[in-house]
């Protein structure tokens, strides 16, 4: 796979950075890097942050500091559907760590892994702030809140019917 952005996704980065003072174009290493995983696969490989690192002129490990901060960023392939369990205090005392393992032995896999079919991912990930709905996810830019076992199953079964895209879940 060649690792070269698109010339129109070239001229979005290059007006992107240009809203930044001169010798702050590394302050657009956020949203390249989100350009980046949308257009290479859903994830960042070290060869896609060695390439953002070369169009920024900066250092790799100042992409790959970054990228690895980050939960948004994912460093390998993932499902269709990310389910980004938040992991932190309140979601903890309201019983996310059952949620997950429900979800886990609902899906066959464990954090960190993708189903077979590559629909589903499990994340664990730090606060998503939403402490007053939890437990809860994230998947794509959509929050689903005070978690259950019937909302996962309900969940799991709309995505596999391909209705959680159109608001039907």
């Amino acid at each position: 796979m060649t690792i070269e952005f698109s010339a129109e996704r070239l001229q979005e980065i290059e007006a992107f950075q240009k809203q930044f003072p001169d010798g702050k174009h590394k302050s657009a290493i956020i949203r390249i890097l989100h350009i980046a995983q949308e257009t290479f696969g859903g994830y960042l490989s070290p060869p896609v942050m060695d390439y953002v690192a070369q169009l920024l002129h900066i250092k790799p490990i100042e992409v790959y500091e970054v990228a690895t901060f980050y939960s948004m960023y994912n460093h390998k392939p993932v499902g269709k559907y990310v389910l980004e369990f938040c992991q932190t205090g309140p979601c903890y005392a309201r019983g996310i760590e059952k949620i997950v393992a429900y979800t886990e032995q609902k899906l066959g896999i464990k954090n960190g892994e993708t189903t077979p079919d590559e629909l589903f991912s499990i994340k664990c990930v730090e606060c998503l702030g939403a402490c007053g709905y939890a437990p809860m996810m994230q998947v794509g830019e959509h929050y689903h809140e005070h978690l259950t076992e019937e909302k996962m199953d309900a969940f799991i079964e709309n995505a596999r019917l391909g209705k959680v895209e159109k608001g039907q879940w």
